[in-house]
């Protein structure tokens, strides 16, 4: 039996909304965050679970970050990198809300770039804002492992958008991690 429609219905209610833009920050789609929110839900209520409504939350960001990585292993799409569609240097040469949209399709083009897993541990810590240990609860692995993931993921965008910070950059965020 899995759990009841009505804890269900409180955690939507009360999360939905972050759960969405936990979605939408691992797709980068709109409609495709709404999709992976209610595959997440579909599968939750025919699961067992706790009913708990943070440890319920955790348990559906856990299957959303599954689903991604479900598809992206059917459809090979983490095995080629898509080509960028512009230069760095034309992305951020224009002043005002163009220069915004750029950088913002820019950090979603790198985003997508990265393994689902490093991505799923990019926006839980830095646009969650969750500490190293929730991390692990909801994805379901050690802190060693998260802050791995998250290492490899900084380096990975570094590498990607050479030149794009300074090298202290790393310092500040590896330093930051050990913080947290």
């Amino acid at each position: 039996m899995g759990v009841d429609a009505e804890a269900v219905r409180s955690l939507v209610a009360a999360r939905g909304q972050a759960l969405k833009r936990y979605a939408f920050l691992l797709c980068g789609d709109d409609d495709r965050a709404d999709d992976l929110v209610q595959e997440a839900l579909v599968r939750t209520l025919a699961r067992q679970h706790p009913r708990d409504l943070a440890e319920l939350e955790a348990y559906v960001r856990r299957v959303v970050v599954n689903v991604v990585i479900d598809e992206a292993r059917r459809a090979g799409r983490w095995a080629r990198l898509r080509p960028m569609l512009r230069a760095r240097q034309v992305l951020f040469d224009v002043e005002g809300p163009e220069s915004q949209v750029s950088a913002r399709l820019w950090t979603r083009e790198l985003l997508r770039r990265l393994p689902p897993g490093q991505r799923a541990c990019l926006v839980l810590y830095y646009l969650e804002d969750l500490p190293v240990a929730e991390i692990a609860n909801i994805l379901g692995c050690g802190q060693g492992s998260v802050k791995s993931q998250l290492s490899a993921a900084r380096g990975a965008l570094r590498r990607m958008s050479t030149g794009a910070g300074t090298t202290n950059g790393k310092e500040e965020a590896d330093h930051e991690l050990e913080r947290r």
